[in-house]
Formats: structure tokens, sequence, C-alpha cells
């Protein structure tokens, strides 16, 4: 199934004033599973500029800018650049911040990832679920490394390799469309990260088994009714209002506990 032109649409629904998008967001950080795990290791990293007035942050993939919006009302001394390679929805964002008191604290552009034309120097680099989709990904981790500070940090959030894209359950490739891989295990990327010249500080997963059942019950399958048709969406509205309390129980049980394995993974290296 393709994401993205699902994705486009909801986007479309919630164009008006910054109330109504702000509420998209914040629909976005609860149901995404990974938004509960980055949100807490943003918080972690962020934590640790103690002695710092100001914490510049490069969004490196923002979509629909759930995280730079997050970021920006989290901690005043942030100040961010937002990238994507798709203008519209920039543009929406744009859009966005200039009816809230942010403004003034985030600039966004077009850019592509495997030839970053962000300078920085930032503190850190956030991507998350855009690595997926990019073959050339020491490329851009390289880019990472070009643009932070010494002693920046950057934080991936990507599928597994134990099952991430939903591989188990699609015959044995990924279930999303867009993506170019499945995903990364351990090893493979702390190498790839090692190449760029990044020294990985912690790989957390995500998504374990009971994470991975909450996943189904709010994305996959209101996403799969919707890939067919927005003609569902009543359909699916109704479906969150009877699953949305379990789900959000399921997302809570998932990130209390050390996941010895799952289908994501959150990834936070260092530049020496």
């Amino acid at each position: 199934m393709d994401y993205d032109p699902v994705k486009d649409r909801l986007g479309d629904m919630v164009r008006g004033g910054p109330g109504r998008y702000r509420a998209f967001l914040g629909a976005l950080h609860a149901v995404f599973l990974r938004s509960w795990y980055v949100r807490r290791t943003l918080r972690e990293v962020l934590g640790r500029f103690t002695e710092r007035s100001r914490v510049d942050v490069l969004d490196a993939g923002t979509g629909f800018g759930q995280f730079a919006d997050f970021l920006l009302r989290s901690d005043p001394r942030v100040r961010l650049h937002a990238v994507d390679i798709k203008e519209d929805y920039l543009q929406r964002l744009r859009g966005y911040f200039d009816g809230t008191d942010l403004a003034d604290r985030v600039t966004v552009g077009v850019d592509d990832l495997t030839d970053l034309n962000a300078e920085g120097p930032f503190d850190v680099v956030l991507s998350v679920d855009v690595m997926e989709h990019i073959e050339e990904d020491v490329t851009v981790f390289r880019h990472f490394a070009r643009v932070l500070r010494p002693g920046g940090f950057v934080i991936i959030n990507t599928p597994s390799d134990r099952g991430g894209s939903d591989v188990g359950s699609s015959g044995g490739t990924t279930f999303i469309g867009e993506h170019v891989r499945d995903g990364y295990g351990p090893d493979e990327i702390r190498g790839k990260l090692a190449e760029a010249g990044l020294r990985t500080e912690s790989v957390t997963w995500t998504y374990g088994p009971v994470g991975s059942v909450a996943w189904r019950l709010l994305i996959k399958w209101p996403m799969t009714l919707l890939g067919r048709s927005m003609v569902f969406l009543p359909l699916v509205g109704l479906w969150y209002v009877m699953a949305f309390p379990l789900g959000m129980l399921l997302n809570a049980m998932d990130v209390a506990v050390r996941n010895e394995e799952g289908t994501g993974i959150v990834v936070v290296a260092r530049k020496p």
C-alpha cells in the first residue's frame, strides 16, 4: 500500500486555522507509537544541554511538522529549521507557524537529504521515519555529520529488520509501498553511522509485541481502508471512537517496558 496519497488527502482536510492544525498534530502524537518514543528521546537529549541558552535543531524530513511543533513548544531555547522534499507540506506548515507565537523561532525549506543544502551548525538532527525511504543512507548520514556541531546528536527513528514495515504479514515484502528497505538491524545502522563519522550511543527497540498490536489497531487497518477510498472516512472515525482507548493503553504499555526486540528502533548517535 502507498501511504503518501492518503497522507496528502488528510493534510488537505486540515487546512485552516492554527487551532485545527494543532489538533491534527496532537492526534498524530497520540495514535503513532513512534511519537511516544521520539518525544521521550528528544526530552532526554535536550536535557543534556544544561548550560546552553540556545539549541539549534534540524528537523530532517519534517512531514506534517508534529515534531517541529513539539520541540518549539517544549523548550524555549530551540531554534529550528524544518526541511522536506514536499513543498506543499512546507507551505502548509509555514502557514500554521505564522498563525502562532512560534514563527520567529522556525524556518522551513525545501531540501533533499541526499544533497543537503542546510549548513547549520546544528546541535541536534532529527530524522523520523525517513531513512527507510532513501537508498543512499550513508550519504545522508555524512550530511548529518557535516552540519552537526562537535558533540551534537543525531536521533533516528526507523523500522527495524525484525518485521518492520509489516514484512511478516505481507509475504516477505514491505507493506508500505514507498519504503526502499524493510528496516535496519542495530549492527547495520551502527556501522553505517560510524562510516559517516558518527558514534552510536543507544539503540532502543520500539513496537514490541504489544506495540505491534497497537500499530495494526490504530494505523494499519484504518489506513488500509482509507487507501481504498476516502469514502470510508466516517467509518474510520467511528472505528477510532471505539479503538482509541485500547490503542492508548497498548501504546503506554509498550513504552513502559524494555522491549528485547521490536519492529522499530530509535537510534541516538553523536558527532565526536
